[in-house]
């Protein structure tokens, strides 16, 4: 499902226009991006927890090559889905 679509069906579920669906979208996706900048988790009780991490410098072997890189220490985002969702994807 791309953005519109999701907009689309966000819209018809709420009995919201499609343009004010689009701007609480962006606004909550902006709200989301920022917290994790700032180090903070978002959760979503029964939906799941948005947070970051900081992934450590380590060494990698190039597969075609065998020629050992050093890969940089980095920030990463990371989802843990919570019960509610976890039972409905899987049929429960």
């Amino acid at each position: 499902m791309k953005k519109a679509e999701f907009i689309q069906a966000v819209a018809e579920k709420a009995n919201l226009s499609k343009k004010d669906t689009q701007k609480a979208l962006d606004a909550t996706l902006e709200a989301i991006s920022e917290a994790l900048v700032a180090g903070k988790s978002v959760s979503f009780i029964g939906f799941g927890t948005f947070s970051s991490t900081l992934r450590a410098a380590r060494k990698a072997r190039v597969p075609g090559t065998d020629k050992i890189v050093d890969v940089p220490a980095t920030k990463a985002v990371k989802f843990k889905v919570g019960k509610k969702l976890k039972d409905a994807v899987a049929g429960k």
